[in-house]
């Protein structure tokens, strides 16, 4: 979980510099080299052998050894006194202990009458902002819990009521300093500076359809995807962080002064229908793109030119796509979950989902777990690692599930929906997210048929 190489004060040793500890680690070591030399019944293909045998550590390794300590007590100390000691902490340990050992409760969150909230990020250590279906703009403070509105920006054009057709999608760029999301109207982006929310700019001209998805290339640049099936790369400059806004003693208005920016550049995404997400990856540089004719599809993230498209192999409803530090793609369908190889975009593994028809709504990944939100008010949890679905240290017959509330549905009497039965609902989970920590979890929907009203929200901690 943690390890802080302790600087000894003058004249004396750390209190984890224990001689016997040179012994357990050699023995530990010596275990697992004989387990390894031991001759399976069937001979493997593939073969791997260490360059020595040699058990034997220099001076200097078994000093460093001695005086690395890997008590989270003293990783909290060191760090509270500010000490000059190299700390690491492994931040995706603290969700897969809690997650195994159920420690994780629901506290539900009152929407009042808002319909489906469909993206999420941690804004800070108290604060969650998020979308909706019917174009709000909300952040819910975690300490007072409270709902706070925030103004959605109106382009220079104007905005008819059916131009408005939900916030899809928030972004917070790397240094936390700017948030991306969707505007008034629903072709448009908005951006608001952080932490005050102070709104900066509006990006239009670019979409003529719904933006369903958007991601941050570094603190400047940002992506955005449409329905439309064109790619938008917007550049924020730094001038535009001086943009006039009004002043003490002059007249206010609903919505503070704004800048109104066009894209650097639009690019359509050749054989794309429908843009549904769209996913940074890092590790290699390159933008990954779904549409919803099953497709997946690799831009240059540096060039932003397209690379190539791959049929997903049976791939229905992929509306969802989340992409490990590594490079590796999870890729969410109606009843199960892709990994996907990011040099080839070849399947690498296919999670069947532990319950039938509930398809998958939205994916992430926290260290070595893959987070699913499904259709049916559940949240699973993959282990990439051991490949299959985390297990409960409680009770190791069963695996980690966590099952959300009702959240609210407005009834309508004289009409019927298809497949929908009040008395088994549960809402879909179309966003969730994990704070800085791990130990918190944010997740939200609504129901799944496109004709009810209704929304969820809860924090799990």
């Amino acid at each position: 979980m943690s390890k802080t190489l302790k600087r000894p004060v003058a004249g004396e040793r750390p209190s984890c510099y224990i001689p016997s500890r040179l012994e357990d680690r050699r023995n530990r070591n010596r275990t697992l080299r004989q387990e390894r030399r031991r001759k399976p019944d069937k001979p493997d293909d593939f073969v791997t052998y260490e360059d020595s045998d040699s058990e034997e550590e220099t001076p200097s390794q078994q000093h460093q050894v001695l005086s690395t300590s890997y008590n989270f007590v003293d990783y909290i100390r060191s760090r509270e006194s500010d000490l000059r000691e190299e700390r690491i902490m492994d931040p995706a340990y603290a969700s897969r202990h809690i997650l195994t050992h159920d420690m994780f409760r629901e506290t539900p969150i009152s929407l009042g009458s808002i319909n489906k909230v469909f993206c999420s990020q941690w804004l800070s250590n108290r604060q969650v902002v998020f979308g909706t279906k019917c174009n709000k703009l909300m952040v819910y403070d975690v300490n007072m819990r409270r709902v706070d509105a925030i103004p959605t920006l109106p382009n220079s054009h104007g905005t008819s009521p059916d131009t408005q057709s939900g916030i899809h999608a928030c972004q917070i760029n790397p240094s936390h300093s700017l948030l991306a999301t969707g505007a008034r109207h629903s072709a448009d982006i908005a951006l608001y500076l952080l932490p005050t929310l102070d709104p900066l700019c509006i990006g239009e001209n670019a979409h003529r359809d719904w933006v369903f998805d958007m991601c941050w290339l570094d603190d400047q640049f940002l992506v955005s995807g449409s329905r439309d099936t064109k790619l938008a790369l917007w550049r924020i400059n730094e001038d535009l962080m001086d943009f006039p806004v009004a002043k003490d003693g002059e007249e206010e208005q609903d919505v503070p002064s704004y800048a109104h920016i066009t894209p650097v550049a639009v690019k359509d995404c050749r054989g794309a229908q429908k843009i549904r997400a769209i996913c940074f990856n890092k590790e290699y540089r390159e933008l990954a793109l779904l549409s919803l004719n099953g497709y997946m599809h690799l831009f240059n993230a540096e060039t932003f030119s397209q690379k190539l498209s791959r049929k997903l192999p049976n791939c229905q409803e992929n509306v969802c796509i989340a992409c490990q530090p590594n490079g590796l793609y999870a890729v969410g369908c109606r009843s199960y979950t892709l990994l996907l190889d990011p040099r080839t975009l070849q399947s690498v593994k296919k999670i069947a989902s532990r319950y039938s028809g509930c398809g998958i709504r939205s994916a992430s990944f926290q260290g070595n777990i893959l987070t699913i939100g499904t259709g049916m008010g559940m949240l699973m949890f993959y282990d990439i690692r051991a490949g299959k679905y985390l297990e409960s240290c409680i009770n190791s017959s069963r695996t980690v599930v966590l099952k959300a509330s009702r959240g609210y549905v407005a009834q309508f009497p004289d009409e019927e929906v298809d497949g929908f039965q009040q008395n088994k609902y549960l809402p879909a989970i179309y966003t969730h997210c994990y704070d800085s920590s791990g130990t918190r979890l944010f997740t939200a929907g609504g129901p799944l048929p496109a004709t009810l009203i209704g929304n969820y929200a809860g924090i799990w901690q």
